[in-house]
């Protein structure tokens, strides 16, 4: 694929701050690796229940690390580039052939002051063509669930802080696509979200789904440490390339 990337003084500073960090953590890494394993704390990833080899318990830790950090960078990220960033992945997704192939489609709705991508420009494009756009939304069982969504300006403030349909809307049994939020990705498919594993659980309970997780550039990192209940998605968008994700994948520079 061809790029074709103005990058402004701005971007340019921020992608230099996250070599910097990407080093950090490397380092950080090795750090932990030497570190006596404590008890299971904060740094877990909720999802992961039982005791751990120390291996995993080193993983675990990890990406706690990363997702730290990488939630920081994206925070500090200026709203500008935040929006400018978001459209080049809207248009990434959609030229993306299996998106363009899909009829029933799951997006997420931005929390805005985490800096999230925006896609929503693209539920305005599918809906143009007569997809249908679906939603997830946490239920009082804990369980994940998308669901239909006729006007998104229906959706209703979630009490875990995002955007949702009402229990009123279809529940979507059978989607085509589903766009996956990452704080971390690796060009193998694995990814980092917030922790509670309710997009990993999901993901399952839709086998036919094509999944494509996004994330600005920045957030894309060589490697993700797997850990338990851990699913990886079918392709990876950023701002500035897409890949199919591999076992065998690397990570390289998307060029100028």
């Amino acid at each position: 694929m061809e790029w074709q990337k103005y990058q402004t003084a701005e971007e340019t500073t921020l992608d230099s701050k996250a070599d910097v960090y990407l080093a950090h953590t490397s380092r950080r890494s090795a750090s932990l690796a030497t570190t006596r394993m404590g008890s299971p704390g904060s740094t877990h990833d909720t999802h992961v229940r039982g005791p751990l080899p120390p291996e995993d318990e080193l993983r675990v830790r990890v990406k706690a690390e990363i997702r730290k950090r990488l939630r920081g960078l994206r925070k500090t990220t200026p709203s500008a580039a935040c929006a400018e960033r978001s459209a080049s992945i809207v248009q990434q997704l959609t030229d993306l052939e299996p998106m363009r192939a899909a009829r029933r489609v799951a997006l997420f709705w931005p929390i805005e002051d985490k800096h999230e991508v925006d896609l929503r420009p693209l539920d305005a494009s599918l809906r143009a063509r007569g997809a249908q756009i679906a939603y997830p939304t946490v239920e009082d069982s804990g369980e994940m669930v998308f669901r239909y969504v006729v006007d998104p300006q229906t959706m209703e403030d979630h009490p875990l802080g995002f955007r949702a349909p009402s229990s009123d809307c279809p529940k979507a049994d059978e989607l085509d696509a589903i766009v996956v939020p990452a704080i971390a990705l690796d060009p193998t498919g694995h990814r980092i979200g917030y922790g509670a594993g309710y997009y990993d659980r999901a993901l399952v309970a839709h086998p036919r789904a094509v999944t494509v997780g996004v994330a600005y550039d920045f957030q894309l990192i060589p490697e993700v440490a797997a850990t338990q209940g851990d699913v990886q998605v079918h392709w990876v968008v950023t701002d500035r390339r897409v890949l199919r994700a591999s076992p065998d994948a690397g990570l390289v520079s998307p060029g100028p």
